[in-house]
């Protein structure tokens, strides 16, 4: 007697036997899932094996095979049995007899068959030329007669897998492809097909068989159970609907939970998600690794043998850096050797952003080790973190699988525990074409393209990851976002008034189209409500940019130049509204007295004056004495100031850099040139012209800049100003030294971002025109722009420039030599000639 209970029943009633047999253990209720479905393999085995002995005494040179799902021992209530029968080359009569007398009582209760009858060289040749042949026989199981014969073709067929890998491998990597374009993705889909989706059954099979080529193997965690739950809701679908399939169609869902007793159809459907998204990403991790090795294997042996000796035998791997303890190896964004996630709790969302911006996947063994050790982050969040988050949103395309690898190890959730309840939660609205998450995902990629558009790109984006969190809660999930978005923005570190403002956002993005597409415009009333509800011509910016790019993630029925155009029709009488209403003009905020001091020295010394400073909110006396001709170097803790994650204090998020220079032409230009050739990243930077004491004629540039070193220490105070005056005076050619070291090292090939945008804002100032440009952050951005500027001979009286995440958002005001603002045509020509010299 087997675990079954039935089998010796099945086998000595026939065809009766087993049906009874079959059916008692399909209706029983305590026992499902594999244990089930194990028994309905061995209750069949015993039915097969009794029709095999009952047909012929030959127990050498023919034998009875199962292959495919029923091979691994695994029948739901309606799969079809997958049985080959192998003979070593005898008879054809007597062998297609034997046949007939398996096959034709398979038939006779109704189940569906699926059988060939070959000899061991039939069968590798058929798999040679069938790759689903070659997959199904990889899982054969003897079932009855010569166990020897069935052993030798499982022998066999496995090595021509292994031996034939690099060649069938990619043809079975295409497959999945093909089918994953043709199904969808299982993750996603209202009506999945559990089988055929990406995600699905086929491609948990396709990992056991990649394991199998022993080149490459797939991550183990959770996968096994991931394709449990999935057979478990096939069986439950097929009990449901008595019928062999493999597509959940809505009004099956119901009932098919019930079967699980699972408490709904959208339990089921997240069930459904959370299994298929552990496949899928276990998928691209294997196909990656497979790829990679047949790379490394077609380097020419030679050229192989000579990067192995070079490494005592072990090929080298290059590594180039990427971030702080981030770099690119073998194609993937992984660690650096000397990162240190454990003192370091912004790495996770450094490494992330970097692997973002190069377009590269992010290694899942740098993805488990940040998750396993990565200290957690304070709250507030450090800035860097926030403007990590920021660069990964704003990365587009590529943000999706950094943001699945992320979220495949539960990093996601433990940087935003409200991110839970959104998670694979099924959206039913044909509309929709992804799951919550993924469509906040896919929102932010659209945002991401609008960044040109609005002046605060980072909560554009942060908005764009939050507007529809509160869909995880009750009620209107604008009304339940906007309380969470609150919490979430104080969390990772913004200011009240911008937390204030992502709040609005998250509350009111349908407010735009809803209002477009439902309501009279020409009625003032409705104009004057979404103008008070908004609050701010920037809120508005920002909203606008949000509902597009929302719409456009939901799916193409979301969108259409009508639609479009009735949002813009809103947001022009709406900003009518709100540029009525007088605003106070901001006042330039006086210098505080370290900022005199640097003024006079300047003007004393007639060159520039440098002082820097560390962002860990040092005490307000402790600034650093200036360096200057007659004092030429900084204190020794800022001289090489370098910034190692510790957990001994707080780190540093960069350094403020003042510096003082009586005031000429070209300033902007030489400064933004010496840093971008030190490798400084400038964050933030101002730029205004500060008057002498009284008695004192003329007057200095002051410029406040936020700097960070892109790699390890910054250089030397005294080098800065040494080129510094090189460039002011004109020995210091900055324009070929960048273009050289462009040139030696090219910018690697990654996202695509969208392309600059250079405006002038009318009405900004009665006093200067205000150009603003929205761009890339690249080294040497704002060099150019103050180049370009220079250019076009116009006076920059101030310059603002922020940089949000990978974008930069600057703003210059400018005048003619005489201290006028420009005229329309020349300020419209000068943005143009700005654009023209970003894009080239």
């Amino acid at each position: 007697m087997t675990s079954t209970g039935v089998t010796d029943e099945a086998e000595d009633s026939g065809p009766g036997g087993y049906a009874a047999a079959r059916l008692r253990l399909l209706t029983e209720g305590a026992r499902s899932g594999p244990p089930r479905r194990r028994a309905l393999a061995e209750l069949t085995d015993g039915w097969l094996a009794g029709l095999f002995g009952a047909a012929t005494e030959e127990h050498t040179g023919i034998s009875l095979v199962a292959v495919g799902g029923y091979g691994r021992g695994e029948l739901s209530p309606r799969s079809d049995l997958d049985l080959l029968l192998l003979h070593d080359g005898r008879d054809d009569k007597a062998v297609a007899a034997l046949a007939d007398r398996l096959w034709y009582p398979v038939w006779d209760l109704g189940i569906d068959l699926d059988h060939s009858v070959r000899t061991p060289q039939q069968a590798r040749k058929t798999a040679g030329q069938d790759l689903k042949v070659h997959l199904g026989l990889l899982d054969a199981r003897h079932l009855a007669g010569d166990l020897g014969l069935t052993a030798s073709l499982r022998t066999a067929v496995l090595a021509d897998w292994r031996n034939q890998a690099p060649k069938r491998l990619p043809e079975l990597r295409d497959l999945c492809a093909e089918r994953a374009e043709r199904q969808g993705e299982l993750q996603f889909l209202l009506e999945p097909d559990l089988k055929e989706a990406r995600g699905g059954l086929r491609d948990a099979t396709a990992l056991r068989a990649v394991a199998a080529s022993w080149l490459a193997d797939a991550p183990r965690e959770g996968l096994a159970e991931a394709r449990r739950r999935l057979l478990d809701v096939r069986d439950a679908l097929h009990l449901a609907t008595g019928r062999a399939t493999d597509r959940l169609a809505l009004q099956e869902q119901d009932q098919v939970a019930a079967e699980l007793g699972l408490l709904d159809a959208d339990a089921l459907l997240r069930q459904v998600y959370e299994a298929a998204r552990v496949i899928s990403y276990a998928g691209d991790v294997t196909w990656r690794e497979v790829g990679r090795v047949l790379r490394s294997r077609s380097v020419r042996p030679r050229l192989r043998a000579m990067m192995n000796g070079r490494n005592g035998g072990k090929p080298v791997a290059e590594r180039s850096p990427l971030a702080e303890g981030v770099v690119e190896q073998d194609g993937e964004a992984v660690l650096a050797r000397t990162a240190r996630p454990e003192r370091d709790p912004a790495l996770p969302l450094r490494a992330a952003a970097a692997a973002a911006q190069a377009g590269l996947p992010l290694s899942r063994h740098a993805v488990r080790r940040l998750a396993t050790t990565a200290r957690p982050l304070p709250t507030p969040w450090p800035a860097e973190a926030r403007e990590q988050l920021v660069t990964l949103l704003g990365s587009g395309r590529p943000t999706v699988q950094v943001w699945e690898a992320l979220e495949a190890e539960g990093l996601v959730t433990r940087l935003l525990p409200d991110w839970e309840r959104v998670r694979c939660r099924p959206q039913r609205n044909a509309v929709h074409l992804w799951t919550v998450d993924r469509h906040l995902i896919e929102t932010a990629v659209r945002a991401a393209g609008f960044t040109r558009r609005v002046h605060r790109p980072d909560l554009l984006l942060i908005a764009a990851l939050l507007h529809d969190i509160g869909k995880g809660w009750p009620g209107d999930h604008s009304v339940a976002g906007e309380t969470i978005a609150r919490d979430v923005a104080a969390r990772i570190g913004f200011d009240g008034a911008d937390t204030a403002v992502l709040a609005t956002l998250v509350r009111h993005h349908l407010l735009l189209v809803e209002t477009a597409t439902r309501r009279d415009l020409d009625d003032p009333a409705t104009v004057r409500a979404v103008a008070q509800a908004v609050g701010t011509e920037h809120t508005l910016e920002l909203l606008h940019a949000l509902t597009e790019a929302d719409a456009l993630a939901t799916g193409p029925a979301a969108w259409s130049s009508w639609r479009g155009s009735l949002v813009a029709d809103l947001v022009k009488r709406v900003s009518g509204v709100l540029a009525g209403e007088p605003q106070p003009e901001a006042e330039t905020a006086a210098p505080t007295a370290e900022q005199e001091r640097l003024a006079v020295e300047a003007f004393r010394t007639g060159g520039p004056v440098l002082a820097l400073r560390a962002q860990t909110e040092p005490p307000a006396d402790s600034a650093p004495a200036p360096s200057s001709p007659s004092s030429p170097s900084f204190p020794s803790p800022l001289s090489s100031p370098s910034f190692p994650s510790s957990a001994d204090g707080p780190e540093p998020l960069g350094v403020e850099l003042l510096i003082a220079v009586p005031d000429q032409a070209g300033v902007l230009p030489a400064v933004a040139g010496v840093l971008a050739m030190h490798r400084l990243t400038v964050r933030t930077a101002e730029l205004r012209s500060v008057p002498l004491p009284d008695g004192v004629e003329g007057s200095v540039l002051l410029l406040d800049w936020r700097v960070a070193a892109q790699y390890g220490s910054l250089p030397q105070a005294a080098r800065l100003r040494a080129d510094l005056v090189r460039a002011l005076d004109g020995t210091l050619d900055i324009a070929a030294r960048l273009a050289e070291r462009d040139a030696a090292h090219p910018r690697r090939r990654g996202v695509e971002p969208p392309p600059p945008r250079v405006t002038v804002a009318s009405a900004a100032s009665r006093l200067a025109t205000v150009i603003e440009v929205r761009a890339q952050d690249a080294p040497g951005l704002l060099f150019r722009l103050g180049r370009a500027l220079e250019a076009a001979g116009v006076r920059v009286r101030s310059a603002h420039v922020s940089t949000l995440g990978a974008n930069a958002v600057d703003a210059f005001y400018v005048t003619r030599g005489e201290g006028t603002p420009l005229p329309g045509d020349e300020a419209a020509s000068v943005a143009r000639g700005l654009e023209e010299s970003l894009r080239t």
